[in-house]
């Protein structure tokens, strides 16, 4: 599950997403669950899509304060239509696009955690999928937006199943090795705009091709 990613500035995050200029100002940044981050989403009016700023970790409806117990900054795919914090923002199409430079995972296969560092091969910033809410605080009235990031199985991803640490009660092909999801940008618009069985199309793994992978601090890149 990702925990940390780093997020292009505003101007960026316009000029690849084609939106209108003059938004929120965001400084390029690394991001880390509860903190501020941007996020692209279906415009209020329908025209376009917007970039709006808002906590990453998903506020349910129901929740009684933002700061929550639990995590919600990693949902799962597999989960959405089901789980109570999601089943709501996904059967209302409220889904969004994190925009990130980066992101990054732990692997475990010296026996220790060694932090890796995921970008494109391309040079371009990730485009991943995720959902958004409005919550409303019921002590202020204040509106505060989140976001939650999606994951998917990948078990059989020859990348992504390399990293977090595993389970040793658990097979190999049993471990529910997690990997976020990549939207390319064909499917930006369909994404943000189609129906749910549209949106779940375009849920997959995406292949090794894409990824510039290595170890933080050290090491070249392995993909």
């Amino acid at each position: 599950m990702c925990n940390r990613y780093v997020s292009p500035a505003a101007a960026e995050i316009e000029r690849t997403w084609h939106l209108k200029s003059g938004g929120q100002p965001w400084a390029e940044a690394e991001v880390y669950p509860r903190a501020l981050g941007p996020f692209v989403r279906q415009a209020a009016d329908g025209q376009g899509a917007e970039m709006v700023l808002g906590q990453w970790g998903l506020i349910p409806w129901f929740a009684k304060t933002a700061r929550l117990a639990y995590s919600t900054n990693n949902a799962r795919f597999e989960e959405l239509a089901q789980k109570a914090s999601y089943k709501q923002p996904w059967a209302r199409g409220q889904r969004c696009i994190i925009p990130a430079w980066s992101f990054e995972e732990p692997c475990w296969e010296t026996g220790r955690n060694v932090w890796w560092r995921f970008a494109r091969a391309d040079g371009q910033p990730w485009g991943l999928a995720g959902l958004w809410s409005r919550w409303t605080d019921p002590q202020s009235g204040e509106l505060i937006d989140s976001y939650t990031m999606l994951t998917l199985n990948a078990d059989a991803h020859p990348l992504m199943s390399r990293m977090h640490k595993p389970d040793p009660k658990l097979p190999a092909d049993q471990q529910d090795k997690r990997s976020v999801v990549v939207l390319e940008p064909e499917a930006w618009a369909p994404w943000l705009q189609g129906t749910v069985a549209v949106a779940s199309s375009l849920v997959g793994l995406a292949p090794v091709e894409v990824f510039e992978a290595r170890p933080l601090h050290s090491g070249p890149s392995l993909f």
